[in-house]
């Protein structure tokens, strides 16, 4: 889109990228600026789980990959989920707890036909670039997600790049709730990706569900 204030002779551009330019006497620019989200139009938020051999990063490997994004109310926007190849001898490496909990999930069975790494990483930022403009960083959600991180960043280095510094960790919630207020929510605990990032969304929902902001009018929302 692109106005002209003729008085001035400036000329509004809106960019693809979200940010607007301003420019002066045909070509000249004088500033950029970005006119902020409102309640309808604000970032959605990137839930992810992975399944993994382990949790050290240095030596175990990423198994299932799950991405839920909602908006802000935690309404599904698109899923996205992806088993992972592994060698045999990655999978020979488990421990007994992921051996037998990756067994009975039927994910280990699943690796062997999993979706090369690479190609996960490349539909990661496919995904992002659906729903993010270039300059936004996203922020993670999940339960205890800095694990999940962790992961990303030595696996998955160009996806890293897309990431804020910033998560919003699930488990977070769980412990204020229950430590202060005896707030607790039953999982089944899984162990396959996309089903825990769903009881994840059920469980922030039902912490959120608590909270109560009342806004200028005297009504709550």
């Amino acid at each position: 889109m692109e106005s002209t204030l003729r008085n001035l002779n400036l000329t509004f551009v809106t960019k693809k990228d979200g940010f607007n330019q301003v420019l002066f006497d045909g070509g000249n620019t004088i500033f950029y600026f970005r006119i902020m989200p409102t309640a309808s139009s604000k970032k959605p938020l990137f839930w992810i789980d992975l399944e993994m051999t382990g949790l050290d990063d240095n030596v175990d490997r990423i198994l299932e990959v799950a991405v839920v994004i909602t908006d802000q109310s935690l309404k599904t926007l698109e899923s996205y989920h992806r088993v992972v190849f592994q060698e045999p001898e990655v999978l020979a490496r488990m421990n007994d707890w992921c051996k037998k909990t990756h067994g009975e999930s039927g994910l280990t069975a699943a690796v062997p036909s999993g979706a090369p790494l690479a190609e996960v990483e490349k539909e990661l930022l496919e995904l992002i670039g659906r729903h993010f403009s270039a300059r936004d960083r996203v922020v993670l959600v999940g339960n205890s997600v800095g694990n999940d991180k962790r992961f990303v960043d030595r696996y998955l280095p160009e996806f890293a790049k897309r990431l804020h510094y910033r998560v919003i960790d699930v488990s977070s919630f769980k412990e204020i709730f229950r430590e202060r207020f005896g707030i607790e929510f039953e999982k089944k605990n899984t162990h396959r990706a996309v089903d825990d990032i769903h009881e994840s969304i059920a469980e922030l929902a039902h912490y959120l569900s608590f909270v109560k902001i009342e806004e200028k009018d005297g009504k709550a929302k």
